[in-house]
């Protein structure tokens, strides 16, 4: 007998292994926040005497979904301007408004806001772009939340820095304060082709390359953008940032609604992964993200949801059906995009497109213990004949019971363990009363 510090039984472990195992009757053995043993429930209460003992009844065991794009803070900003297209929602609506109303309050409360919604709907890691980047990594390292966090590069001023370079020198500051973080990290986040230049754009590789660090950005999102960039530079975007050197491995290409098969086939020879919010995309009338043709050609495609202004939730298993639906529409073909594709593509695709896929993105003894439990027991959800294709077409996001992050217990039987709810409706709502009545 093996004193732990916590394990957990449940009905099916959805593991996300190489083999993709669904494991029927299982614990997870947890210590000191990392998963040292997976075996059937019968084995493990012989063998482990835990601190915590969880049995989760008639629930799902998971990984933790990631959420490799959103604008977290702009949840203060969900449902502010609907049924407009890109630009003119950008430009007329969402820019002015964030000129206005965006400081250091604004985007703690909303970063704060946006983690309950997920943690409470079983994201446990999420990709961010948003101003006052060291305010958002307090947030997350308060809340117990893990996170990547970007170093956001416009050529443009606004309230967090005047010009490229100091977007820049800002963005290091903050990596050199979270690099040696377990739950933090930090990459560079330049907005899109269209805001920065060529020259800022080199630099970034150049330093993304001597610092071995990401970049994500807003890529290919309209057809509209390819057409003013080939007008303007006689090149497709995609094409002056390989020119640039930054179609890598160390690429997050977010949205990609407008490809051609060459690109497809750069972008798989060259490791890009790509990020992938079909709501948002579908909501702003973006285009459609080929990902029947990204996943034949072998990409990593990962999911996102962008932020709540252009989706309105950030809820990733909304997300999940609707990416599977959306690409077996467009491709015309019912078996494009599984259930098991899609779960792999919200954790451990994400888990790759992020450098961590060795630490979290699935369940296997070794890696750090972000789970979700799943309640499949109300009629809704019954009967279940596969749990991976249920998690995808079946499940709403208050179906998330538990959530754990380093084996910490971050929401527990919906309640949130760390962060005062109560508190975040209140200051929600005070933001609402003074925007809207702006």
């Amino acid at each position: 007998m093996h004193n732990i510090d916590l394990l957990i039984d449940a009905r099916w472990v959805v593991t996300v292994n190489n083999q993709n195992d669904v494991l029927e009757h299982h614990s997870v053995a947890i210590d000191k926040g990392r998963i040292i043993d997976i075996l059937p429930s019968a084995v493990a209460n012989d063998r482990y005497i835990p601190q915590t003992h969880h049995q989760l009844g008639n629930k799902v065991l998971m990984p933790g979904l990631i959420n490799c794009h959103t604008h977290a803070a702009m949840s203060l900003l969900k449902g502010y301007a609907d049924d407009i297209p890109l630009m003119d929602w950008l430009e007329n609506h969402i820019w002015p408004t964030e000129s206005k109303w965006v400081d250091e309050t604004f985007v703690h409360d909303g970063t704060e806001l946006a983690i309950a919604e997920m943690l409470r709907s079983g994201t446990t890691c999420f990709t961010d772009m948003y101003f006052f980047p060291d305010v958002i990594a307090k947030v997350v390292n308060q809340s117990g939340m893990r996170a990547a966090i970007g170093m956001i590069v416009l050529d443009f001023p606004t309230v967090w820095a005047q010009n490229a370079d100091e977007y820049i020198e800002k963005g290091l500051r903050l990596r050199d304060e979270y690099r040696e973080h377990s739950r933090i990290k930090t990459l560079f986040a330049p907005h899109a082709p269209y805001t920065v230049s060529e020259a800022t754009l080199e630099k970034i590789r150049m330093l993304s390359d001597e610092m071995e660090l990401s970049v994500t950005m807003h890529i290919h999102e309209t057809q509209s953008e390819v057409d003013q960039a080939v007008e303007q530079h006689q090149k497709r975007p995609l094409q002056s940032l390989k020119d640039i050197g930054l179609i890598s491995p160390n690429l997050i290409a977010v949205h990609m609604t407008a490809l051609d098969d060459d690109e497809i086939k750069m972008l798989a020879e060259n490791g890009v992964s790509i990020a992938h919010c079909p709501v948002s995309n579908l909501k702003l009338a973006s285009g459609f993200c080929p990902v029947g043709k990204l996943l034949d050609a072998g990409i990593n495609v990962c999911l996102g949801t962008d932020g709540s202004a252009s989706n309105n939730d950030i809820d990733m298993f909304g997300e999940m059906k609707t990416a599977a639906l959306l690409a077996k529409g467009v491709s015309g073909d019912a078996s494009c995009a599984s259930a098991n594709d899609i779960i792999r593509m919200a954790t451990i695709n994400g888990a790759k497109a992020l450098g961590m896929n060795d630490d979290i993105g699935s369940i296997e003894i070794g890696k750090a213990a972000d789970m979700i439990a799943v309640d499949f027991s109300e009629l809704e959800s019954l009967p279940v004949y596969n749990p991976v294709s249920h998690l995808v077409f079946n499940t709403a996001r208050n179906q998330v019971n538990d959530v754990w992050v380093k084996g910490r217990h971050l929401l527990k039987d919906r309640s949130l363990t760390r962060l005062d709810e109560d508190e975040i409706i209140r200051k929600t709502r005070a933001w609402n009363d003074k925007i809207a009545s702006d």
